[in-house]
């Protein structure tokens, strides 16, 4: 299973198990929550890397369920070309 498939399934898992996100600031505690679980892995002594491949999964389910719940991409797909024209914060 890809990365992606990983985060569409927790992605599914999360909206059936949680009312949509309805603002932002609830978007951005929902998603500070993880990349904080993550970060908690990560100092480790001994890291648990398949905990860290979870935590990553579960960052990449909720940005995306952020940006669809509130509309972010159907309501600013024209802004879209201003990311075409780079990868990784770099123009190509």
């Amino acid at each position: 299973m890809t990365f992606v498939e990983m985060v569409n399934k927790e992605l599914a898992r999360s909206r059936n198990k949680h009312n949509p996100i309805m603002t932002i600031h609830e978007g951005y505690a929902v998603l500070l929550e993880e990349v904080d679980e993550f970060w908690d892995e990560v100092k480790n002594r001994n890291p648990d890397y398949m905990a860290i491949l979870e935590e990553l999964i579960q960052v990449g389910a909720m940005a995306q369920r952020v940006a669809e719940d509130l509309d972010l991409v159907e309501r600013f797909g024209p802004a879209k070309e201003k990311l075409d024209g780079f990868v990784y914060g770099r123009e190509k």
